[in-house]
């Protein structure tokens, strides 16, 4: 219920920001934060709860934008009707390369580096079928209007990526409760004594990666209902997935905070030092990622990590002090 209350208290908030404030610019910075908090929670998933690093993200990032685009322009779904098929062909990719991945029993940095090349395999693939449109992408036609999902407004999308997000925090309330969350915890921690007690890490890992992929392919979906655009490098790029993984290592992974503290902090950060040394070419992105190495090397556990063990730690002084 704590939990619950808290997520409850960051929906009420961020709900608030459309209705006090008409700025194109707040609006946009709160969707692209919210974006940014999607994919990083959907790493976090697999990555922080799971203890299987991807490098390759984007994968399900660019088959759910692929998906989404190529319903809407070929089979002419609607976009709404689209979206969570979208993420079940993202899911279906992760059960597949979950399932080849896992089976001969890639994990670590081997896991990392497959996920990396099934990505690069799926890019240029991209590149080469015409209904992808190739190299040229896909654009979505403009329809302004709630029932294409292409708002007039920036505040219909900042309502759309706050249900996806809370959907994200509500996943991950129920990993860190549910018996199916400590199967998975146990495996990341030590798959051989999870299998000693009885716990198919196969399947637990398996299960992981879909509900990662199905959500990370939500937030290619909403990139192209944003942007009403896709190539394949973009969609496949390495961008996505590194701001995917740093944004719940830099958040703390495997926490429920962690991915969406991270991904604001970050963005945050970007923007701050875009506006400020913008006109400095290459000064900004120094900058940016010297406040990175910083936060990774004086915050292991990253920012939500390290306050959640000073809280521990200032607790337990205090009942040592009771005593």
């Amino acid at each position: 219920m704590k939990d619950l209350r808290a997520i409850a208290l960051f929906a009420l908030v961020v709900m608030l920001v459309p209705a006090l404030s008409a700025s194109g610019v707040m609006l946009n910075f709160v969707m692209t934060a919210l974006y940014a908090c999607l994919l990083a929670q959907a790493w976090n998933i697999l990555g922080g709860f799971g203890g299987q690093f991807s490098f390759g993200h984007a994968l399900f990032f660019g088959t759910g934008a692929y998906a989404q685009a190529i319903l809407q322009l070929d089979a002419h779904l609607n976009a709404w009707l689209a979206l969570p098929l979208a993420c079940a062909t993202g899911a279906l990719v992760g059960a597949g390369v979950g399932a080849i991945s896992f089976r001969y029993g890639l994990k670590g940095s081997y896991f990392a580096l497959v996920t990396l090349a099934f990505a690069e395999v799926f890019r240029i693939v991209a590149l080469s079928v015409p209904f992808t449109g190739a190299g040229v992408g896909l654009m979505l036609p403009l329809q302004s209007s709630g029932g294409a999902m292409q708002f007039e407004s920036r505040a219909g999308f900042v309502w759309l990526m706050l249900a996806l997000v809370t959907a994200g925090l509500l996943l991950t309330a129920w990993l860190r409760h549910s018996r199916f969350g400590a199967y998975l915890q146990a495996v990341r921690d030590n798959e051989d004594a999870a299998r000693a007690v009885g716990v198919n890490p196969l399947r637990v890992k398996l299960l992981a990666t879909v509900m990662s992929a199905a959500l990370m392919s939500a937030g290619g979906a909403m990139y192209v209902q944003i942007f009403q655009y896709i190539d394949p490098g973009i969609a496949y790029g390495p961008h996505t997935s590194v701001e995917a993984l740093v944004g719940a290592i830099v958040g703390g992974m495997g926490t429920l905070w962690g991915p969406v503290v991270g991904a604001l902090a970050l963005h945050i950060l970007a923007d701050l030092t875009r506006n400020l040394f913008g006109q400095l070419p290459g000064i900004n992105m120094v900058i940016y990622g010297s406040v990175l190495i910083l936060i990774v090397m004086f915050l292991p556990r990253g920012i939500a990590g390290s306050a959640l063990s000073v809280r521990t730690l200032w607790s337990r002084t205090s009942e040592r002090r009771d005593a």
